[in-house]
């Protein structure tokens, strides 16, 4: 069988197997070369982004079609596929899924045309950048305005206060960045070399305590439109997708602001090594990093773009609400090291 149709049968099941955060996958075709579209897999394609994408890029004369999928998944299928490459470009993941691609060797060293426009500390560590920051984002324990009357001051309050038993949403699937970055900001708060997974048997409890306490997130659906059906009161989000969910489902969020700071995101992209369009990838990697571009997507996504020249197409409300989070300390490199671990173990032990 031909590398062609190889790709065509392995992308064309990615797009059924593979769901995005809040979103469904686009259908994907081969990518065998010049002519062919540019495939690029992300967590960021939900909310009319990947539609937005593909219109602003056809304009630019790049044709791209965009496979969803949550983080973890993406990251796995990119790894999967490290010896034949479907994907050309990988944008939206975190720093953690990056440094994970980049240590199997997924991706190709490049340097874009922006990059003096970002903070290079947000960057790929290494002198030899493989991932290049977008855009950066709190991870916010949302509330529903109208119905709590005294919101928790911490995550940890959610399953040891009883007036928010059972009216919270928690985590259905481990899949999502969005949920293992809570997870990461939970457990690393109680590391322990000693203890199991280096953390220790008071931080396990939490995390059981969160999953026994909690009701169960719905797949597809917003945690918006659960806190307008009554479902649920509070649960965990991206900052950006507050103002939009407001919108849609006539309903007013607060946001807790913990003392110890709330896990924050900095999506990266990188040209997958190997692909068939690296020229390509690498022109659309210059394209939609720039500041024309990413102050575009701020404005229509409430995004807080790392581009220092974009900053100015972002909304103010935007950027003054995200001035109000602390960004929590956490230790990514001990994140890293035991994220697929607790992964395992949460999903083994703990969720119902």
């Amino acid at each position: 069988m031909s590398r062609k149709f190889t790709n065509l049968a392995l992308l064309t099941s990615a797009a059924l197997l593979l769901t995005a955060c809040g979103g469904s996958s686009d259908e994907a075709g081969a990518n065998d070369g010049a002519g062919e579209p540019l495939i690029v897999y992300t967590n960021s394609n939900s909310e009319g982004r990947g539609e937005w994408l593909q219109a602003e890029a056809e304009k630019e004369g790049i044709d791209i079609e965009i496979v969803g999928a949550g983080g973890a998944d993406a990251t796995n299928k990119l790894i999967a596929e490290k010896n034949n490459p479907i994907a050309d470009v990988v944008y939206g993941l975190n720093n953690v899924y990056y440094e994970q691609l980049k240590s199997e060797d997924v991706l190709e060293p490049y340097t874009p045309e922006w990059s003096g426009d970002v903070d290079e500390s947000l960057a790929d560590p290494d002198d030899d950048k493989a991932y290049w920051p977008l855009v950066q984002q709190a991870i916010v324990l949302a509330y529903n305005d109208d119905a709590v009357s005294e919101p928790p001051e911490d995550w940890t309050d959610l399953w040891t206060d009883d007036r928010y038993s059972d009216r919270y949403e928690r985590a259905s699937s481990m899949a999502g960045a969005t949920t293992q970055l809570v997870m990461a900001g939970i457990l690393s708060r109680y590391q322990d070399e000693n203890g199991d997974l280096g953390v220790s048997d008071e931080g396990w409890q939490q995390i059981e305590q969160y999953f026994q306490n909690g009701v169960a997130a719905e797949k597809d659906v917003d945690l918006l439109a659960r806190f307008a059906e009554g479902d649920v009161d509070l649960g965990q989000m991206p900052s950006s997708s507050i103002p939009g969910q407001e919108e849609t489902y006539g309903v007013t969020a607060g946001v807790v602001s913990p003392e110890i700071g709330v896990p924050y995101v900095v999506e990266q992209i990188g040209v997958v090594k190997g692909s068939d369009n690296q020229d390509e990838a690498k022109k659309f990697v210059d394209w939609f990093g720039s500041s024309d571009v990413q102050g575009r997507w701020a404005a229509e996504f409430d995004a807080v773009p790392v581009n220092e020249a974009a900053l100015e197409q972002a909304k103010p409300e935007v950027i003054e609400f995200d001035e109000q989070f602390t960004r929590q300390d956490i230790d990514y490199a001990f994140v890293q090291e035991n994220l697929d671990s607790w992964v395992e173990k949460i999903e083994l032990e703990y969720m119902p």
